[in-house]
C-alpha cells in the first residue's frame, strides 16, 4: 500500500457556494500528490481524477494539512467508493489538538522550514478561472511539498516550533503522531 501527501485546489470558492457550511458544493480543480511509493510528486487535473481514484485504491495513508477539514470533504463525490475509509493523518488536526487553535501551513513552513507558501487558495481559483494550469499545479505541488517537509520535520525531531503571532517569538511544540499500519488492501 502506498502512502500519500495530497493537497487540493478547488474552481470556486465559499462565497460562490454560499459559505463554508455547503463545502460540498465546491468543485476540485486540481490534485497534487507526494506518493512514497514512487518517490515522485503527481498531477491530477479534474480530467485526471479517475487515475487519482485508482492511485487512492492502493494508498493505505492519506497525509495532509487542513484534509479532514476540507480535501476529503471536496474529493468525496468525485469516486464511487468511500475515501474516509482510508487512513489519514492531518497535520493540522494533531497541531490543533495539542495547541488548542489552528495555525495556517505558510507560517509553520516558514517557522520550522525557511520556506514561503507561493500563493493561496483564492489565487488559486483565478489562475483556474484564467487557464493559468500549470501556475496552479506549481502552487499546489509547493503546498504539498512544504506538507511533505513538515510531515518529515515532525517524525524525525517530534516537535515543531510555533511563532507568536504578536511577538514572533517562536515556542516548542511536541508532536509525537503514530502512523497505523496499512491494510494489505482497502478494495
Amino acid at each position: 500500500m502506498d502512502k500519500i501527501i495530497i493537497d487540493i485546489e478547488t474552481s470556486n470558492s465559499f462565497a460562490d457556494v454560499g459559505g463554508d457550511q455547503n463545502l460540498k458544493d465546491l468543485n476540485a480543480s486540481f490534485v497534487g500528490v507526494y506518493s512514497y511509493n514512487q518517490d515522485k510528486y503527481l498531477s491530477f487535473f479534474e480530467k485526471d481524477f479517475k487515475e487519482f481514484g485508482e492511485l487512492l485504491k492502493k494508498t493505505g495513508l492519506i497525509i495532509g494539512f487542513a484534509i479532514n477539514r476540507f480535501d476529503i470533504p471536496v474529493m468525496e463525490k468525485y469516486f464511487d467508493f468511500n475515501i474516509r475509509k482510508i487512513e489519514n493523518l492531518d497535520i493540522l488536526d494533531e497541531i490543533e489538538r495539542v495547541l488548542g487553535k489552528r495555525i495556517g501551513l505558510g507560517v509553520l513552513a516558514e517557522a520550522n522550514l525557511g520556506a514561503k507558501k507561493t500563493g493561496h487558495g483564492l489565487q488559486a481559483i483565478d489562475m483556474y478561472k484564467e487557464g493559468r494550469m500549470e501556475d496552479l499545479k506549481n502552487y499546489c505541488l509547493n503546498d504539498v511539498k512544504l506538507t511533505k517537509d513538515l510531515y518529515e520535520l515532525i517524525k524525525k525531531q517530534k516537535y515543531l516550533m510555533i511563532p507568536n503571532k504578536i511577538t514572533s517569538e517562536k515556542k516548542k511544540m511536541e508532536i509525537d503522531f503514530r502512523e497505523v499500519e496499512m491494510p494489505i488492501t482497502l478494495f
